[in-house]
């Protein structure tokens, strides 16, 4: 079919959408694009008509482009790559709502939910990589090379839709077309973008074509004169260069035949780009460059790698010591294959390529992947963003075999990021470990911006110093002139730092201080703490010494220049009380019964003293969802929540099923009353109750005072908890909420 890139901004009116569409569907084995194409068509239509209701047409891509146009050549390149149809509608209308032609709300009415998902994708991509793109312009050399790493990890990290990263790819394939006509400063400008971000992400993906492409037009454009100077030493025109590989083929493929060895043959004129990189890298000529023109044979078997080999040095004399038996000896990463260049028809230089499709598929998408064994700076700490990579690159091929993928549950749930990228205020990408908060990153700016910091903006609006931070997150930190770090940062139940590099600062900084001010702080946190969990007599002397500390002036200096946790002494603490059998436990409410399976115990947390077991009828094992059924007289028998049995008690008697659920072991449990002194506020009684919760704490008493006049409210809760420093945590993390004062442990 005629590519609408051919046409001009003025046929564009005159272009029949109902034709370019059934043309669109025709794939080359002459199957059909599975797309909606009534859909189709009334985008395209829409589309157009967003176009001509603005007016003059924007041509932000460069001298010819619409936003219309630039959403046809993009369905194209998705077409080409057999993309579904809310995939080719979302390109088709992606520039008209980013250019403001068309409401979100339109084309959620119009075009339905995913639609409009993978265009808001694919502006996140847009709208992060432009956040970055001022900063990335003042900064140079390796500095330059990580920030442009950095950005690519991190728009990987907020793919969730393999579709939105190829929307993105084809349209910055279609943009750097477009600047062609563009002024020099946009094209160098575009070409950058390109070069840095999404040429990479495109080789990695693996998605060759668009990745030779971006290569090859920001090449031309940030360096014309090297471009040129290449262009010129090839000497011949790349469709010449095509069509010399295509009687190469041609030839190989025949001979091969006539041996009885069946084989797949590939090949294409190496690009511009490649052929500079390659010389630059290696110091050598143009002359020197065997692979100029690279054809591929892929075969069933190793015996027939070699028989192809000799076949091709019979065929053309090979050139001397250009040939690699990856196979006998492969390379450390696991790449085998055989290489070898040779003087093909013509005289001109060729390298051929061979092994089997098993070494194929592992070169292409196992750990010694094409862009792995090319790429000497992947980290082995960066198994997230490495898996991530490998299942867009899975995604990409599952399509293109025409495997039935659902889009919409492509993503593993076992994929974790190892690292999660946030912006400073300026554009630069900054990494982090995943949970991450404004303290970590501000001494990962710098340790003066650390110390200092007194605040933090997350995206203009700010957060508690202990907000876990996410990737494309904009952080902003602010800082005092004459502020000092907080030792409550070095706290763990507390939650403001994560990161070992935080931490070390914060300690060094403190050793630094003066010994008696280190003392007397030391023994100010004690003392709040011992105090608030209602152990004010203890005797510090033997806590000391049992912490291997000389004296309790010892033991104030640790802590307090936090060699020394708070946390570690309420632990000693607690080893002490439980020697000593001061606290009394609670009635244990784990109880136990006998699986039948194995023999072994198993611990249901919910069902207290009362006897329990395992109902025959279901038999329910360790994970799945469980609930307790009261019976008369045999205790509490557990069942599936799905079982057919409890389904019917829910319906006759539902006052006697109980929630419960799997425990790890039994825990001895201590009761606390925990007080509260807070102003009153809307929400507060559900803030407290929402921590206890999400911290798993059981809560077995609760009253409320509130004095109207005072507006304050006193609170009691009993709660159930292992020790002293499951409620040091406890009390410490409730402290936190907005309007309490003071929270204790009731004597």
């Amino acid at each position: 079919m005629v590519k609408v890139r051919e046409n001009s901004p003025e046929d564009a009116a005159d272009i029949d959408i109902h034709s370019w569409v059934q043309q669109l569907r025709v794939l080359p084995n002459d199957e059909l694009l599975d797309v909606d194409e009534p859909q189709l068509v009334k985008a395209c239509e829409f589309a157009r008509a967003c176009e001509q209701s603005q007016g003059d047409p924007e041509t932000s891509w460069g001298e010819g482009n619409t936003s219309f146009l630039a959403g046809l050549h993009m369905a194209e390149l998705l077409a080409d790559m057999h993309l579904d149809g809310e995939a080719i509608i979302a390109a088709v209308l992606y520039r008209s709502v980013r250019e403001a032609k068309a409401t979100e709300q339109q084309v959620l009415e119009l075009f339905g939910e995913d639609v409009i998902s993978l265009i808001n994708g694919v502006r996140r991509m847009a709208a992060i990589t432009a956040r970055s793109s001022q900063s990335q312009e003042q900064v140079f050399g390796r500095d330059s090379d990580e920030q442009a790493e950095k950005l690519r990890k991190l728009l990987v990290a907020i793919v969730d839709d393999v579709r939105i990263a190829l929307i993105k790819l084809v349209e910055r394939t279609c943009a750097i077309r477009a600047v062609k006509n563009a002024d020099a400063e946009r094209r160098k400008k575009v070409a950058r973008e390109v070069s840095d971000i999404y040429a990479p992400l495109a080789h990695r993906l693996g998605i060759g074509q668009i990745k030779w492409e971006l290569e090859d037009l920001s090449f031309r454009y940030l360096q014309p004169f090297d471009y040129k100077y290449i262009a010129k030493l090839l000497d011949e025109k790349r469709l010449d260069r095509e069509s010399y590989i295509a009687r190469v083929i041609e030839l190989i493929r025949s001979k091969l035949g006539e041996e009885g060895i069946a084989a797949d043959v590939s090949g294409r004129p190496k690009h511009i780009y490649s052929i500079w990189r390659k010389m630059k890298r290696k110091n050598v000529s143009f002359a020197e460059i065997y692979d100029i023109r690279a054809v591929r044979v892929l075969v069933n078997s190793e015996r027939d790698c070699y028989g192809a080999l000799g076949i091709v040095h019979s065929l053309w004399r090979h050139i001397p010591h250009e040939m690699d038996d990856y196979i006998a000896n492969a390379k450390e990463n696991g790449y085998r294959s055989l290489h070898t260049a040779v003087h093909g028809p013509e005289n001109r230089v060729l390298e051929i390529q061979i092994r089997t499709h098993a070494m194929h598929d592992e070169a292409e998408y196992g750990v010694c992947s094409h862009w792995r064994y090319k790429k000497t700076d992947v980290n082995d700490g960066e198994a997230g963003y490495e898996q991530k990579i490998a299942w867009l690159r899975q995604v990409i091929e599952w399509q293109e075999s025409d495997i039935g993928v659902a889009w919409d549950d492509q993503l593993p749930k076992g994929i974790e990021q190892d690292r999660i990228y946030v912006f400073t205020p300026d554009g630069h990408v900054v990494d982090l470990p995943p949970g991450a908060t404004p303290v970590d990153f501000a001494f990962r700016i710098h340790t003066d911006v650390g110390l200092r910091c007194r605040g933090a903006k997350i995206n203009g609006r700010i957060v508690p110093l202990n907000h876990t931070l996410s990737t494309a997150d904009q952080v902003e930190i602010m800082t005092a002139n004459r502020a000092y770090p907080s030792r409550d940062w070095l706290n763990s139940n507390l939650g403001y730092i994560t990161t070992s590099k935080a931490r070390n600062r914060l300690q060094h900084w403190f050793k630094l201080q003066d010994r008696d001010q280190n003392i007397a702080d030391g023994r100010a946190l004690l003392d709040h703490e011992f105090r608030r969990l209602a152990l004010e007599n203890f005797d510090f002397d033997a806590l000391a010494k049992s912490l291997n500390l000389k004296g309790l002036d010892d033991l104030y200096a640790a802590v307090g220049v936090a060699d020394l946790g708070v946390e570690k002494v309420i632990d000693a603490a607690n080893r002490m009380l439980n020697r000593d059998k001061d606290v009394e436990p609670v009635v244990n409410i784990v109880g136990k019964v006998s699986d039948s399976h194995s023999g072994a115990d198993v611990y249901i947390d919910g069902v207290g003293n009362l006897l329990s077991y395992i109902a025959q009828c279901c038999k329910p094992v360790p994970g799945e969802r469980i609930a307790g059924y009261i019976t008369l007289g045999r205790g509490v028998s557990i069942h599936r929540q799905d079982c057919s049995n409890l389904l019917r008690h829910i319906e006759d008697e539902p006052e006697r099923v109980i929630a419960v659920d799997w425990a790890e072991e039994p825990s001895e449990k201590y009761s606390a009353v925990i007080e509260v002194e807070a102003f009153d506020r809307h929400g507060l009684l559900r803030d407290i109750t929402t921590l206890l919760d999400r911290e798993r704490i059981n809560v077995s008493a609760m009253q409320t005072f509130s004095n109207k006049k005072k507006h304050t409210v006193d609170m009691m809760l009993t709660v159930e908890v292992t020790d002293l420093q499951d409620l040091s945590r406890i009390l410490a993390r409730i402290n936190q909420l907005p309007n309490i004062w003071s929270v204790r442990r009731k004597d």
